[in-house]
């Protein structure tokens, strides 16, 4: 392996060029979006987890439309957080692990590497459990739909490319799009969505946890891990950057819309008629929604998109989890190559990721009912990952493609109010 930074990335392929002199600029310009279009929006759509939906219903069901307002807001801070990652990874050819390890040292390496370990193993906790769930609600054992569930994902990175582990992802995620019909099945009240919007009981301890989950459901580091690998393995480019910052703004859209449309759903039905405990699992938020939608849709659309989520999710957690500490020690890693002796720890780690959380779930640990902990935790490890991540934008970029001015100002500004967020809340948590 040559040792340039994009060799050491794992010998991402160059990327696809379309179109020549005689093809019409219309149709050039759809080619070139069409091969550009996938890390960002697919790992968007991951961000919208099992979890973070299970946190959005929560939301909605206890504060009503006042959970709103945080998930509009939250749109700016998600892109402006992943677009980094994105000239990170076209400037340098290298992912987020190994850029660390070259700019701050092995120790700190180690440091993110931990984050990202937890992170990702929470979320794929939290993805079984969702696949588990929705099978249970049409009374399939887990026994069956974990393991093909881990068969299907394992299956995927043998394919030997990346693009095609990326558009089956594209795939599963735009299930989550169903929780917008059940929205609308729901008949919300625009007036009281009109008040929701203005208000904002932050005095409210309760409030702070869930908005603090939250935020740590949006911005979870193995999304920092993962788009930026994906960057390199999809072989992107300083000339790419434009359309992969018009990918990331639309997944960041897309991910919000879903939810909105999932708090909106819980807060028109659960939140007007009960308290909204106990929406930890899937079977239970089936159940809430039920009488409201009747027992076909509630099943059928929860089902849809709550495994639609969780598969995308559980792809992209595990691939940011190979890929990071694949890049913190050193390891060769793409999945543009199929096993071999020079990729067996990397896709060892992918495939151990599934199969232990996987046998976690069957077990019947009580783990899984913790899904609003593990984002609160994701929250709390905002320091650590956006420090690492602002410093790298910093040292490792070129002056052209650094923040400037307001852009600077503003990002700086969000993060470190994002940051504090979490920390702020640590002593009441603790």
């Amino acid at each position: 392996m040559s040792g340039t930074p994009r060799a050491r990335a794992g010998g991402a392929a160059p990327p696809v060029r379309h179109g020549g002199r005689g093809t019409p600029l219309r149709a050039r310009s759809a080619a070139l979006l069409a091969a550009t279009l996938g890390p960002g929006l697919v790992v968007m759509l991951a961000d919208t987890d099992a979890g973070s939906l299970i946190t959005a219903a929560k939301s909605g069901a206890v504060w009503g439309y006042a959970m709103v307002l945080p998930q509009v807001l939250l749109i700016p801070v998600l892109y402006a957080v992943q677009e980094i990652t994105v000239r990170l990874g076209v400037a340098t050819g290298e992912g987020h692990g190994a850029l660390i390890r070259r700019h701050f040292g092995q120790g700190v390496a180690l440091l993110s590497s931990l984050t990202l370990f937890l992170s990702a193993t929470g979320a794929l906790l939290s993805e079984f459990a969702a696949v588990a769930g929705v099978g249970e609600i049409f009374g399939v054992s887990r026994w069956t739909t974990v393991p093909i569930a881990t068969a299907f994902l394992v299956g995927i990175a043998m394919t030997g490319s990346y693009k095609r582990a990326e558009r089956i992802g594209i795939a599963l995620g735009l299930a989550e799009l169903a929780f917008i019909p059940a929205m609308i099945m729901a008949h919300p009240s625009l007036t009281s969505l009109a008040r929701g919007l203005a208000s904002a009981p932050v005095a409210n301890h309760s409030y702070l946890m869930l908005l603090t989950a939250n935020i740590g459901a949006v911005i979870m580091p193995w999304m920092i891990f993962y788009q930026q690998g994906a960057v390199v393995d999809r072989g992107l480019r300083e000339e790419d950057l434009g359309r992969e910052r018009r990918d990331t703004a639309i997944g960041a859209v897309l991910t919000q819309v879903v939810s909105i449309a999932t708090v909106v759903l819980f807060a028109a039905t659960v939140g007007r008629h009960g308290s909204g405990e106990g929406l930890e699992t899937v079977g239970a938020m089936s159940a809430a929604l039920q009488p409201f939608v009747g027992t076909v849709a509630a099943k059928a659309l929860l089902g849809l998109a709550m495994l639609g989520a969780a598969l995308v999710a559980a792809l992209v957690a595990s691939l940011a989890a190979a890929w990071g500490l694949s890049e913190v020690f050193g390891w060769t890693h793409s999945l543009n190559e199929r096993p071999d002796r020079a990729t067996c720890k990397f896709y060892t780690i992918y495939w151990l990721a599934h199969i232990l959380g996987a046998a976690v779930v069957l077990s019947g640990a009580g783990l899984v009912e913790t899904v609003v902990d593990v984002e609160v935790m994701n929250a709390l490890l905002l320091p650590i990952v956006l420090g690492l991540l602002l410093a790298l934008e910093a040292r490792a970029l070129p002056e052209r493609l650094r923040m400037r001015g307001a852009h600077r100002a503003a990002v700086l500004g969000v993060s470190i109010l994002v940051m504090a967020f979490g920390l702020l809340l640590l002593p009441s948590i603790v």
